[in-house]
């Protein structure tokens, strides 16, 4: 089981930058990810990382955001700059057992409670 903390819920405005936070249990997981949600949407990937630090971006973020973890592999940090209105959405970490990222949220078995990310214009 690997329980996951989200940190750096936040209200900023266009342009501006957030950094969030997931604090992971154990380092006995596979693939990280950052999902985000908007209320009657799908629940869709931000980024994912593997332990060998091989990112993947949603081409809506790329250039803006950074996924990034710590080398003992239980901190995964979420940098986002350039924020724009059409990010404000609900973020969260997730983790899966195997070791493959997956772009699928239905893939991940590990989840954080979310945390709310607000961009204004």
């Amino acid at each position: 089981q690997v329980q996951l903390v989200e940190s750096g819920r936040g209200s900023v405005q266009s342009g501006g930058s957030l950094r969030l936070s997931c604090a992971a249990s154990t380092d006995q997981r596979g693939c990280m990810g950052w999902f985000r949600q908007v209320p009657g949407t799908e629940r869709e990937m931000v980024a994912n990382i593997d332990k060998i630090d091989r990112a993947r971006y949603a081409d809506s973020v790329k250039g803006r955001f950074t996924i990034s973890q710590d080398n003992a592999k239980t901190m995964v940090y979420l940098q986002m700059n350039s924020l724009k209105p059409e990010d404000t959405a609900m973020y969260y970490c997730a983790a899966r057992r195997y070791s493959a990222c997956s772009q699928s949220w239905a893939n991940f078995d590990y989840w954080g409670q979310g945390t709310q990310v607000t961009v204004s214009s």
